[in-house]
């Protein structure tokens, strides 16, 4: 059993390439209060994916959940950890996000950077110590490109499936003034998309559900728009899901996968009928809009 030691923390970490990043920072956010992605070597594409925990707390199921990254991407890295004072991690995760625009319409900022409003632009406010989903990410970015791009259709049933920070389905509810229905099978993530959506004065809108995967979207509902911002195996393994409560003529975002992954999660779409649209590139990031 782990023993907890109040008021100590400590970073776990791992060195990655780009390409094993989605499965780690999955593992460390089973676990961790805050995970954070760092450039470790920019011209050999590695990334620093790391997390802050209580010192012995959870220890078996974050050994867990990295022997599953590895098996998942092939790769398996070597865990570290470090002593961390609570002011330093901040204080590094302040730095590495900025606010930043996205597409044509929206803005992210932190708490941490003084409050403004940029013209014409939706601002969402995340708190940067929840790092996960902030929208520094390449498929976080993608996916808010996306939902610009759709969002003539006017989908009046709109999930967000995998929701994290829910940063998405703040993003859905603000520009089209819809309910959104937010899941995650994670509980910390419902409590951190709660926290956001009020925080953005979506709490109203914004709805977020625990739920293991489509069990919790609602037996028989059809949604017009959904965005599933995961992982490219486990989107395989969901997409007959996905396609059964897809409305007819309904959309839908598909990201966190690599460019490297698009053939993968097409096939799998296809064969429950659905279509390509169009795919959005932010790096070494794809993500793809079907049409059923």
């Amino acid at each position: 059993m782990s023993r907890r030691h109040p008021g100590l923390l400590e970073t776990v970490y791992v060195e990655v390439p780009d390409s094993y990043v989605p499965a780690y920072e999955s593992a460390f956010s089973t676990v961790c209060a805050t995970v954070g992605l760092f450039v470790a070597d920019e011209a050999a594409r590695v990334w620093r994916v790391e997390g802050v925990k209580s010192v012995g707390e959870n220890d078996e199921a974050l050994a867990s959940a990295i022997a599953i990254a590895g098996l998942v991407s092939g790769h398996m890295a070597e865990l570290h950890r470090t002593a961390t004072e609570a002011e330093g991690w901040l204080a590094k995760v302040y730095s590495a996000f900025p606010e930043q625009p996205v597409g044509q319409r929206f803005a992210v900022r932190g708490t941490h950077v003084a409050e403004r409003r940029r013209a014409g632009r939706i601002t969402l406010v995340i708190d940067a110590g929840l790092a996960f989903g902030s929208g520094e990410h390449g498929s976080t970015r993608g996916c808010l490109r996306a939902l610009e791009r759709v969002a003539h259709r006017k989908p009046a049933r709109i999930i967000d499936m995998g929701c994290g920070s829910g940063i998405l389905a703040m993003g859905a509810a603000a520009l089209l003034n819809r309910r959104v229905l937010a899941v995650d099978n994670d509980p910390w993530s419902v409590r951190v998309t709660r926290q956001n959506a009020a925080l953005n004065g979506l709490g109203g809108l914004v709805r977020a559900r625990l739920g293991n995967g489509w069990q919790g979207a609602g037996k028989g509902r059809r949604y017009d728009l959904i965005m599933a911002n995961i992982l490219a195996r486990p989107l395989c393994l969901m997409a007959r899901h996905l396609a059964a409560q897809l409305a007819p003529g309904g959309t839908a975002i598909l990201a966190g996968l690599l460019v490297n992954q698009i053939p993968a999660v097409l096939t799998a779409h296809r064969r429950q009928g659905l279509r390509l649209e169009r795919v959005l590139r932010e790096g070494v990031w794809a993500t793809m809009v079907l049409r059923s």
